[in-house]
């Protein structure tokens, strides 16, 4: 079964599971908040500009990463100067093209 854009895994089970399930259906884990790290303080998901500019700029320190929430790789990027800048092109042409996702695997506000 695919994982549905209202979907995301549970983090102790790895089941799918709705994005607003506050417990686990299957394991009875609590989840952490829908949208935890990939929004700011006023509701907005994180901008696709100011994430494409980061990496641009200073995505060898894995500074995107940490923007958009997906902190374990963002300090992976930081120790390793973002692969050698492999991961940070990698990443960039990944915005760039808008399949990039935040930390909770939620799209980039992208504005038009």
């Amino acid at each position: 079964m695919e994982k549905q854009l209202d979907e995301k895994y549970c983090e102790s089970c790895g089941g799918i599971i709705k994005i607003a399930a506050e417990i686990c259906p299957k394991c009875g884990v609590r989840q952490r908040p829908a949208y935890g790290n990939s929004f700011s303080g006023d509701g907005q998901a994180k901008d696709w500009l100011t994430t494409l500019l980061l990496c641009f700029f200073v995505g060898i320190f894995g500074i995107h990463r940490f923007f958009t929430g997906s902190t374990g790789i963002g300090i992976a990027q930081l120790f390793t100067m973002g692969g050698c800048g492999v991961w940070t092109l990698i990443d960039f042409i990944i915005i760039l093209t808008g399949s990039y996702r935040d930390g909770n695997g939620q799209p980039l506000n992208r504005r038009n």
